[in-house]
């Protein structure tokens, strides 16, 4: 193989690469020459200066890896790649023990007020007993998503004597119970917990998920670490809380705005320590990554695939053009089926109908359906590649089916999960654009986009309008309702597109209303 290194990596990745690939070291590679060059090699490494454009991927004719020397990969045109057939790999393991290590550092720097106690030395003051900390020792730890870094971090503090519970709708008992966690809900962890850390991803409904009501819940000891993602913890409502000692301290190396406003009330504060988004950023991660990526392209050459695909896997291109309008609607349908279900997801079944029962291999599809379903509670992204066995080690059971029945459409694809509590569906297809056509066997015929609710009521005068009557309250307007019911005063569904997200509290509103047994708010 011969392997171009675009961007500046640790020796040792470069060193190990040697060992199988004739390795070109151009750091400095224009985008130009870069396009220029590009059909020359069956591999690339890249952090996040060089951008693989489709236009560039487009002249790759002999590159068959990508690898990306770090998590994020925005520089990547991944479609592209996979339209290509190029396999695209990062590094996502090289960061979990340098995040964790720091979240450590945070909430020991929080307990014994190192940072202020810091400051305080070097203006020549000799403060003892203002900064009379606590210790770890018996302290309750609770841990807001527990993927790698979240695991790292309970590991390290097991070793300080700290007791551990967490909030993760998709970890297994199992798995929690061999790591001595005690998995339970949000609002225990915020109620219970002396020392809060947050890892899931920032999306529209983990956004703000700590405010001024979660702040209320926790301990007036308590103290919270965000090393995840900026916006998960409302800013302002930290601020008050920490102004009127509702908790007791908090540790951000993440924000809102990056690098925060100058004028940052958050900055005034002795209760809070702060670093600048430096998390993952050690040397030992940097070497990790190289290495990483390196035994990626190393396993490639060697003829076996590697572990930390991004993309999709090779496909004839005839194949790929069939399936590929089916992927939106496939990843719509995991997502919408996921959060519309109660309870923890243990199985999912998808089942194919009409032309696309008649294809060989699903399989791409499969996982892209699990994908969606599994991506909105994890902070590490999932991929159609790695879905399967993202799914299998939360316990979550996938079965495939065919059906030569579509209805009369050319192909439909439903999607049943299950939970301890209930089950729930979904039916779609493409029209154009993905269509879900039925939600538990009910006919409804929406686009899965954006904003969006389910309410089960019994179908009796008035109940519409009470739900739509209570939306209207909020100031959250409706863009298209549909409607499904078995039979006249029997139970009915309502699926709605909106405007906004609806707040949880309008939620528990409406689930409160008479005649409705369940409302639910779906982002996609």
């Amino acid at each position: 193989m011969k392997v171009l290194i675009a961007d500046a990596i640790n020796e040792k990745g470069i060193e190990n690469l040697k060992e199988v690939a004739d390795v070109v070291v151009n750091t400095s590679i224009t985008p130009d020459e870069l396009a220029d060059t590009i059909h020359e090699y069956n591999g690339i490494v890249v952090r996040s200066r060089t951008k693989l454009t489709a236009d560039i991927i487009e002249k790759a004719d002999n590159l068959q890896i990508i690898a990306r020397a770090g998590v994020g990969v925005d520089n990547i045109d991944l479609n592209a790649a996979t339209e290509k057939g190029i396999m695209v790999v990062n590094s996502p393991e090289s960061t979990s023990v340098t995040v964790a290590e720091h979240t450590m550092g945070l909430i020991l720097s929080m307990a014994r007020k190192i940072s202020i106690a810091d400051k305080s030395v070097k203006e020549g003051k000799w403060e003892k007993k203002k900064f009379m900390g606590v210790e770890l020792r018996n302290k309750t730890l609770g841990v807001i998503g527990m993927g790698r870094i979240g695991s790292q971090v309970v590991n390290r503090c097991k070793a300080f004597g700290m007791d551990a519970m967490a909030y993760d709708p998709y970890l297994p008992e199992e798995v929690a119970k061999q790591m001595c966690v005690d998995l339970t809900d949000l609002e225990t962890v915020l109620k219970n917990a002396d020392f809060i850390t947050i890892h899931v991803p920032l999306t529209p409904e983990t956004k703000h998920s700590i405010s001024t009501e979660q702040f209320e819940i926790m301990k007036d000891t308590a103290f919270i670490v965000n090393c995840a993602r900026g916006g998960i913890i409302d800013e302002k409502a930290l601020y008050d809380a920490l102004v009127n000692d509702k908790i007791g301290g908090a540790a951000l190396d993440v924000y809102e705005e990056e690098p925060p406003a100058e004028d940052s009330k958050l900055f005034e504060l002795d209760n809070i320590v702060l670093t600048p988004h430096i998390a993952a950023s050690t040397k030992e991660a940097q070497r990790d990554a190289a290495i990483i990526v390196a035994d990626e392209i190393i396993d490639l050459a060697n003829g076996n695939t590697p572990k930390n695909v991004l993309n999709l896997p090779r496909i004839d291109k005839n194949t790929y053009n069939e399936l590929s309008p089916y992927m939106e609607l496939c990843e719509k349908l995991g997502c919408f089926v996921s959060q519309g279900i109660n309870g923890k997801l243990k199985e999912i079944e998808i089942i194919y109908s009409g032309e696309l029962s008649e294809i060989d291999n699903l399989e791409i599809l499969s996982r892209t359906v699990i994908q969606g379903a599994v991506n909105p509670f994890l902070s590490s992204p999932v991929n159609a590649v790695n879905a399967a066995l993202v799914a299998k080690d939360r316990g979550i059971s996938i079965t495939e089916g065919r059906k030569n029945n579509s209805k009369g459409y050319e192909s439909l694809i439903k999607v049943i999960a299950k939970s301890e509590n209930e089950t729930f569906t979904a039916e779609g297809t493409q029209l154009h654009e993905s269509r879900i056509l039925k939600v538990n066997d009910y006919w409804v015929d929406v686009i899965p986009k954006g904003h969006m609710f389910i309410a089960k009521y019994e179908d009796v005068p008035g109940s519409i309008g009470k739900i739509g009557t209570k939306l209207g309250e909020h100031n959250v307007n409706i863009g298209i309702m549909q409607v499904g019911r078995d039979e006249k005063g029997g139970r009915a569904i309502m699926v709605l597109t909106l405007d906004k997200e609806v707040p949880k509290e309008v939620i528990s509103e409406i689930q409160a209303l008479d005649n409705v047994y369940e409302a639910t708010g779906i982002e996609l």
